[in-house]
């Protein structure tokens, strides 16, 4: 068995840090801080590159590296002092997954209590006292994931830094291995301690396959460069460019509620405020449920048929196949089920042992049954509904597989299931439409849950999009949406692109 991680770390290979280490502007007499230098990677790269004035901290003494200006104790307790350069790959840990040494120390910090709560991550720590310890125009190059730039939870880190200086660059990985077994997408930034404001970042987006090299590291040829707008207090940190923040921001705007009070603050309209939002039941064994063959079935067992959907049956807009599975309706014995369900019981038999180890929940659940009927009343409604994977790999194209399904359709658990809330008076369709737009893409691709190249849908993220309302008394948009909804229909139908031209000319006309 693999030992926990109990400290988040994942050693830097040697290219990065000799490219992070060619990054630093400093000259080399600056004094330099590895506050987590693991097994030693970094201060390799410094010496070899001609810095000579480093310290570090490592936490873990099992660690042998054979710098002797090695401290092994907690750089969040260490005593504060100040650098020119602090630089490393600091640990990765959510709060719920400290240690409880780890969180007593936290709890003991002055700087976590007057910034952090149990709701932040031990990597804001080491990002924010790294800052407090530059010199004035003292510069912090880090390697991490790149989820805390946009999060709720690290809204006061990113005020802060803002506060403290700007951000030069970002190197962006999306998925590419930068350390063994771990699935994630990073980022290299640096920052800059200034009271000065820089207008830009220099956004690097690496576009090789497989580890980075060095020499195409230090050379610049494996990346893309954009500018992107300095990142500000009290916003998201999006790695958008100004042309693409404006398009983003405009959508918004489009979306807002009319508001009365001149003095309160906007709010969007949301998907969540129209649509009803639930992942797909599971199985916890799929091929086990699947039907064989309808007509064999005995009439007991076709009432416990549904017609069900995966991810991999959906394209965009309508699905390209189904499955059929055995979804019991009502609790019976076994002797019950083995006698009204003889059919399926036999389908069932190679792989009852697999069923037997499913996991179960906490709870006694027969092996013919679903192990997780989540959702189960909002997908027995009677009323059409719309599917999406509830991951989506976004790599090589350019929208997502949101699918317009009759009422009988269930969604497996890859599938994240939406149904229109009673008081929502726009069409299905014209909902489909929208999810399909390519302003809800490119706001999702900014604002969504996204790791890597793979866009999240569940409850959450879907509720979130802003929802571009239909103004009833306005007879043009009236018309937008009955033509739009006609071409959602003739698409389905049909699957004439035409249709799907029409749908986007309507939707450039509501926008505008």
């Amino acid at each position: 068995m693999k030992e926990k991680n109990k400290y988040g770390q994942y050693f830097t290979v040697d290219p990065i840090a000799r490219f992070m280490v060619s990054i630093i502007r400093h000259e080399k007499a600056a004094r330099v801080l590895e506050p987590s230098c693991g097994k030693g990677v970094f201060l390799t790269a410094l010496k070899e590159a001609g810095f000579g004035n480093v310290e570090a901290y490592e936490i873990d003494r099992t660690l042998d590296n054979p710098y002797p200006n090695v401290r092994y104790e907690s750089f969040v307790t260490s005593p504060m002092d100040e650098y020119d350069v602090v630089i490393g790959n600091p640990p990765y840990i959510r709060w719920k997954n400290l240690e409880t040494e780890l969180k007593e120390e936290l709890a003991g910090s002055p700087l976590w209590n007057r910034y952090f709560n149990s709701l932040c991550d031990y990597l804001f720590i080491f990002i924010l006292k790294g800052i407090e310890q530059l010199s004035v125009e003292g510069e912090l190059i880090f390697i991490c994931t790149e989820y805390w730039m946009n999060t709720t939870n690290s809204a006061a880190l990113r005020d802060y830094m803002m506060d403290n200086g700007y951000i030069s660059e970002i190197y962006h990985f999306k998925e590419a291995p930068l350390f063994e077994g771990v699935c994630a997408s990073f980022i290299i930034f640096r920052f800059v301690k200034s009271q000065e404001r820089r207008g830009t970042i220099s956004l690097l987006k690496y576009r090789g396959k497989g580890k980075p090299d060095y020499l195409d590291l230090v050379g610049g040829t494996c990346f893309e460069r954009v500018v992107i707008p300095q990142f500000e207090k009290g916003r998201r940190w999006l790695l958008a460019t100004g042309d693409q923040q404006r398009l983003l921001d405009g959508f918004e705007e489009s979306c807002r509620l009319e508001q009365g009070d001149q003095f309160a603050t906007p709010r969007l309209y949301r998907i969540g405020d129209v649509c009803d939002i639930g992942n797909g039941m599971v199985s916890g064994l799929d091929k086990a449920f699947r039907v064989p063959d309808v007509d064999i079935l005995t009439p007991k067992e076709r009432e416990s048929v549904i017609k069900v959907l995966k991810a991999k049956d959906l394209g965009q807009y309508y699905h390209k196949s189904e499955s059929r599975y055995f979804f019991a309706s009502c609790r019976m014995d076994e002797d019950e089920f083995e006698k009204e369900c003889p059919v399926i019981c036999e389908s069932m038999a190679p792989y009852r042992s697999e069923l037997d180890k499913r996991y179960d929940y906490g709870k006694d659940i027969p092996y013919w049954e679903f192990v997780f009927p989540r959702n189960q009343a909002l997908f027995e409604r009677r009323e059409a509904r719309i599917f999406v994977p509830c991951k989506e790999r976004v790599s090589n194209k350019n929208h997502f597989r949101f699918v317009l399904a009759d009422e009988d359709y269930f969604p497996l658990q890859d599938v994240t299931g939406i149904l229109k809330k009673r008081s929502c008076r726009e069409s299905i369709e014209y909902l489909v439409a929208y999810l399909n737009d390519r302003r809800v893409f490119e706001w999702l691709g900014f604002n969504g849950i996204v790791k890597g190249y793979i866009v999240e849908f569940s409850e959450a993220p879907i509720a979130s999009i802003p929802y571009r309302k239909i103004n009833w008394d306005n007879e043009s948009e009236v018309r937008i949406h009955e033509v739009i909804t006609e071409s959602v229909r003739s698409y389905i139908e049909t699957q004439d692109p035409m249709y799907v031209d029409i749908i986007e000319e309507q939707f450039n006309r509501l926008f505008s």
